[in-house]
């Protein structure tokens, strides 16, 4: 996976930043789009939320920061944060889903 290159000037920083939001927001939005076909596989709005998923991540989310120099306690935040209004949203889902 590509590093941060060597920035030149404060727009530089700018602009590659900017590149890399777009491309975060496209990711974001396509693992929201599993999240929510996932409401339709579980049988239950119990089934929405497994803590032992939940860590699975984390400790994935944590290695793979570790393996690219990012402080590990940083990716767990942000992506708990990510699995709660994931979370969240696949409820709704899932409510939608199977309300009769």
């Amino acid at each position: 996976m590509p590093k941060a290159v060597t920035c030149h000037s404060l727009q530089d920083v700018r602009d590659n930043i900017d590149r890399l939001d777009e491309i975060i927001v496209d990711l974001l939005a396509e693992r929201i789009g599993y999240v929510l076909q996932a409401a339709q596989f579980k049988e239950t709005r119990g089934d929405v939320r497994i803590p032992s998923r939940i860590e699975y991540i984390v400790e994935r989310v944590r290695h793979f920061a570790e393996e690219n120099a990012m402080d590990p306690d940083m990716a767990e935040s942000i992506y708990r944060h990510i699995m709660e209004e994931s979370i969240a949203r696949e409820e709704i889902r899932w409510d939608k889903i199977n309300q009769s």
